[in-house]
């Protein structure tokens, strides 16, 4: 039996979100919508100018993790923090949420890693990230337990960005499939795909990648096309099996012939944006480690997905095996 439903890889970030308005991206220079990556000193000068703020441990992928937890599966986490402050209330609240998190936390600088998120009124979020502790992930961090013992790894586009995180990512990708398991990932930002397109087509062609999470601006901006359908297309050859959100639309999911289509959670308030890929992302994941048909595992991203966007914050506050149950799902 394996040990783990999903095994996650990610940066481990705390995010510190504040409500602002657009004039406050327009004034301080934030593209809204996009996660941009910034130096200290503007992490620094962002954070002077701040509104009140709620610090929650996230990451894309480590959102996901306590998403699967939150469904009663068995997830773990591989990602870096450092021995200080933020590192600590990241490794309690991981491991609080019932996700297995080893990895060995940095001795001094960098530090952990934060993203201060600009929630508009809309509830669009703009992510402004300082990687700190995250870019020394490295291969020395791969737990081959847990790479080998997971039905499904699952890593972030974003973590693409440190250099000696794709050879850590590799080599889990090369274990898990020597074990026979399959390995997942997200695409994360069009920005992100439009630095790495052809390293994230060559590992889903290659088979690296067997499953590919994306919303419909990522899998466009693969593919360098404005339409959809024709992105959607080019996918369904690319990579074995691909959903893809499309926001208030519900979802779409591929896998060879077959496509699947979900319709979105009806929500009261969009509140938050933070967050709906990440869960999205964990309901499928944990329906699909349970054998569950492709629909079932696009209701729970859907289900997932419409409560998180409904609350401030990234990570589930209900009960996420209770919700779906409630639903008839499980």
């Amino acid at each position: 039996m394996p040990d783990y439903d999903v095994l996650c890889i990610g940066n481990a970030i705390v995010d510190i979100l504040a409500q602002c308005d657009e004039e406050f991206l327009e004034t301080n220079g934030i593209i809204k919508g996009a996660m941009n990556l910034i130096d200290t000193q503007r992490a620094e000068l962002l954070y002077s100018r701040m509104g009140p703020a709620i610090e929650a441990s996230g990451g894309s992928a480590g959102n996901t993790a306590a998403g699967v937890a939150s469904f009663g599966g068995r997830a773990a986490f591989f990602g870096k923090v450092s021995n200080d402050a933020l590192g600590e209330i990241y490794a309690h609240d991981i491991h609080a949420q019932g996700v297995a998190f080893d990895t060995t936390p940095l001795k001094g600088e960098p530090p952990t890693a934060r993203s201060m998120i600009f929630v508009t009124p809309d509830g669009e979020r703009s992510m402004n990230t300082y990687l700190g502790a995250c870019v020394e992930l490295g291969p020395e961090d791969v737990e081959a337990d847990k790479a080998s013992g997971a039905k499904v790894t699952y890593f972030e586009g974003y973590l693409w960005d440190p250099p000696r995180a794709k050879e850590a990512i590799r080599q889990t990708a090369k274990l898990a499939h020597a074990a026979g398991r399959e390995v997942s990932m997200t695409l994360s930002d069009s920005f992100c795909v439009d630095r790495y397109r052809d390293e994230f087509l060559e590992l889903m062609r290659s088979g690296t990648v067997d499953i590919v999470f994306a919303n419909s601006h990522e899998i466009k901006s693969l593919y360098q096309t404005s339409s959809f359908d024709e992105a959607l297309a080019q996918i369904r050859k690319d990579c074995r099996i691909a959903a893809v959100t499309r926001s208030e639309k519900g979802s779409v999911i591929v896998h060879g012939d077959e496509t699947v289509v979900i319709k979105a959670t009806a929500i009261k308030e969009l509140v938050d944006t933070t967050g709906a890929g990440d869960l999205y992302a964990a309901g499928f994941l944990h329906g699909y480690t349970q054998g569950r048909d492709l629909k079932t595992c696009g209701d729970l991203g859907s289900l997932a997905a419409g409560l998180v966007i409904q609350q401030i914050g990234p990570r589930p506050r209900q009960n996420l095996r209770r919700e779906a149950e409630q639903a008839g799902l499980l």
